[in-house]
């Protein structure tokens, strides 16, 4: 495909990010539509909550860290940077014991709450006691349920004791990867036998973030307004207006008519009408993520991987990449993108041939009838998708991909939830968590770490991690266990391609590409650093 000499120097400009402005509109002054301090963002989907722990979607983690923070986050291209901490644990620094099995960590002296109360290390065991608490409708508890013990030597110091040890354990624990978690605050919430219902949730009127909670109009939007005590000192915005446009349309429409200042994640389906919107520029970041096709092995049919295999090979990643993202992504191999350090290049996916799926299934013994729908001792092969409302990628993807094994012999019936539905905690009534589903178009984004064993281990299952797919294979295992407990990365590389080629052989998920964050500002937009895990993470430089 031939692009615009602006747009390929877009793609080549770097591997963490890289960001497209359009010509013309951008002078020194402000524009006319710009009110000076005040960031206007669209999100496409309202949240279930509020409080951090109970953060289920991408959404709700950039809310939250306006008004939260974490121990530690990341910089644009993915390294560990202090936050509440005051240093990154190493090995060189005395953080981390020789052994990896005890983690320490000093806080800033000097951060509080909004309503002044010191931010201490008994906030930080509360909170991690908070997502251990199995009463809590927390997502994940992946690398949390690794901590044996945690001593407070004293307010600002804590001393972190793992039952063995664990990798990724700095970048997760209360950081960037896997589960992003953000610290609460202990005085208030530690009343509550579990924070599932609190007011807390809809009204964190106590946070420690650059930003805080002035209100929310339910259906409409969340308003924030400047914490001018932060600890990195006052943002140099006043406020941030928060607006729910479950349309992506209409969110392209709001920047067109400078009614917003910033769309936050659009779908890649978006990009061509949001390429020609003037005074915008596109920003896209690479993050540890992909987009796919997720299989439910609770279901029999799909149990088979023979199935797995056939429906694999009836998709054609190249053309599906290809029509849906515009020649913006990269077709996936298995769920690990070729920049991070842990990517295989050896490893291949099964290839596009309709042929071969169709006999994979007459393998199993699926064999198609005169109306062309496959049959088994004379039931249909009929299987569900499910997918959200607002994406529009998912629309055209779900008809793509239904229209693919409709070929091959399988019937497939599309359904769609609103995206706080499709995502909420098993807990919650989850389509995703509670397994309702046959199969599921799966936007995924993990984070700085390479670690996916939330997704493909046994013990991961909802409701203790992210394994939807309910896929559990003794191999996997192992070389999860050999990637998380141990510390050298080259080891840690061999490892990962073992999960990679796992990937590719038993197909818990079909990998169509490597995401690419999108991301819709104004050009009068400055400070915009998003890292791989979290657009907001430096929002108190934000300006406009």
């Amino acid at each position: 495909m031939r692009m615009r000499a602006s747009t390929l120097a877009c793609l080549l400009a770097g591997v963490g990010l890289a960001a497209c402005a359009k010509s013309g509109g951008e002078t020194n002054g402000r524009r006319s539509w710009t009110e000076p301090g005040v960031l206007r963002i669209a999100v496409t989907e309202e949240p279930k909550n509020v409080n951090p722990l109970l953060a289920a979607t991408t959404v709700e983690g950039f809310i939250d860290r306006f008004m939260f923070e974490p121990l530690l986050s990341a910089d644009p291209r993915g390294n560990a940077v202090p936050l509440l901490a005051t240093a990154v644990p190493t090995q060189a620094n005395g953080g981390i014991s020789r052994d990896g099995l005890t983690i320490r960590y000093h806080l800033r002296p000097n951060v509080r709450w909004s309503d002044g109360v010191p931010v201490t290390s008994r906030d930080v065991v509360w909170s991690w006691r908070a997502v251990l608490n199995p009463n809590n409708d927390v997502v994940s508890r992946h690398g949390y349920d690794d901590v044996r013990s945690i001593d407070a030597l004293d307010a600002q110091t804590l001393v972190v004791h793992l039952k063995r040890p664990f990798a990724p354990f700095v970048n997760t624990f209360f950081a960037e990867s896997d589960q992003p978690y953000d610290v609460v605050p202990a005085h208030v919430l530690s009343r509550y036998a579990d924070i599932n219902r609190v007011p807390f949730n809809s009204e964190p009127v106590v946070s420690d973030g650059p930003f805080l909670f002035k209100g929310w109009r339910r259906g409409d939007r969340i308003q924030l307004a400047a914490n001018q005590s932060f600890f990195e000192g006052p943002p140099k915005l006043r406020s941030v207006d928060i607006q729910f446009v479950p349309n992506e349309d209409s969110g392209v429409n709001l920047m067109r008519t400078h009614a917003i200042d910033y769309f936050y994640q659009p779908s890649i389906q978006t990009y061509p009408s949001l390429r020609s919107v003037p005074d915008t520029r596109i920003v896209w970041v690479n993050v540890n993520g992909f987009e796919g096709v997720m299989f439910n092995l609770g279901n029999s049919v799909l149990g088979d991987p023979i199935v797995r295999r056939a429906i694999a090979a009836a998709l054609d990643k190249a053309s599906l990449t290809q029509q849906l993202t515009h020649g913006q992504a990269t077709i996936a191999t298995e769920d690990l993108p070729s920049w991070i350090w842990a990517f295989d290049p050896s490893v291949q996916s099964i290839r596009f041939d309709p042929v071969l799926a169709a006999k994979l299934l007459a393998r199993s013994g699926w064999i198609k009838g005169p109306d062309g729908i496959a049959r088994r001792q004379g039931r249909p092969l009929q299987l569900l998708l499910a997918t959200d409302t607002v994406t529009a990628t998912h629309r055209s993807e779900s008809v793509l991909v239904q229209a693919a094994l409709r070929r091959i012999g399988i019937d497939v019936e599309v359904k769609y939830y609103p995206i706080d539905v499709l995502y909420a905690p098993q807990g919650m009534g989850g389509i995703l968590h509670g397994g309702k589903f046959d199969l599921l178009l799966f936007p995924w984004v993990a984070g700085v770490d390479p670690d996916d064993s939330s997704q493909f281990t046994c013990d991961n299952m909802p409701p203790h991690g992210y394994n939807d797919s309910r896929y559990c294979s003794a191999a996997m295992d192992a070389a999860q266990r050999l990637a998380l407990t141990r510390y050298e990365r080259a080891v840690r590389k061999i490892a990962y391609s073992r999960v990679e080629r796992l990937l590719s052989i038993d197909n818990p998920l079909v990998f169509f590409w490597w995401q690419r964050s999108q991301e819709a500002i104004s050009v009068d937009f400055r400070g915009f650093a998003p890292n791989p895990a979290v657009e907001s993470w430096n929002a108190w430089q934000w300006s406009i």
